[in-house]
């Protein structure tokens, strides 16, 4: 689906720093998410209900443990992104529109597009999946020119310089794994938490019409949930 957010690049560089920070802090408290995850599960109070949700029959189930503690996690590291813009001082505040969190706080559990806790985790557990592959693609990438001087050619005949070739890489990604997309709606994709997640997927699955993609793949890339291949 087309992006869905339009903003400038200072707006757009806080939004995607924020993401990862509060991607960062979930992973960080996944073991604490985990144990409330199944306490929801396994939770008399709250039966689930098994329901068509669009993406075929799912357990659709509250659950309020889990949902307290992401808006406890969300809660501070907007408090976070508060402090930080007080820090700046007023000509640069103004200048860069503030720090204060960008875009939507809404977190989606226990509905049609996170049905229950486990389905919350699991979309969380594939933070490394698309950050590692990312990280180690352009070290590799970067190896690779050094050691093979065709490869580097091609690379300065199609992006100028290799360090033009790993910009070019990571601006794809801050602009279009978080530009809102990868649904036909706001209510499942765009700024939300869970929507921010849903774009950097939707980003992933678009890799391989990437003009850097045939780097990708000399660099050993299989995909997102491979292996890599060996040197």
């Amino acid at each position: 689906t087309a992006p869905r957010l339009s903003h400038s690049h200072a707006r757009q560089f806080r939004f995607a720093e924020q993401s990862l920070s509060l991607w960062r802090a979930i992973v960080d408290d996944m073991f604490r998410l985990w144990h409330l995850a199944e306490a929801d599960l396994l939770s008399g109070d709250a039966p689930y209900d098994l329901r068509d949700t669009g993406q075929g029959l799912q357990r659709v189930q509250a659950c309020p443990r889990t949902y307290s503690a992401m808006l406890h996690i969300l809660t501070r590291e907007r408090a976070d992104a508060h402090r930080a813009d007080r820090r700046l001082p007023a000509d640069a505040a103004h200048q860069h529109n503030g720090r204060d969190w960008v875009g939507s706080a809404m977190v989606h559990m226990g509905d049609h597009a996170v049905p229950n806790a486990l389905t919350f985790l699991d979309k969380y557990a594939q933070v490394a999946r698309i950050l590692r592959p990312l990280v180690t693609v352009l070290h590799r990438s970067l190896h690779l020119c050094d050691r093979d001087a065709h490869v580097k050619a091609l690379v300065h005949r199609k992006f100028g310089s290799v360090a033009d070739y790993k910009r070019a890489v990571l601006a794809d990604f801050f602009r279009h794994a978080f530009d809102g997309s990868g649904a036909d709606n706001f209510y499942d994709a765009g700024s939300c938490v869970d929507g921010r997640l849903t774009s950097a997927w939707n980003w992933c699955s678009k890799i391989a019409q990437k003009p850097y993609y045939n780097f990708f793949a000399m660099a050993g890339f299989l995909g997102f949930d491979g292996s890599y291949k060996d040197d």
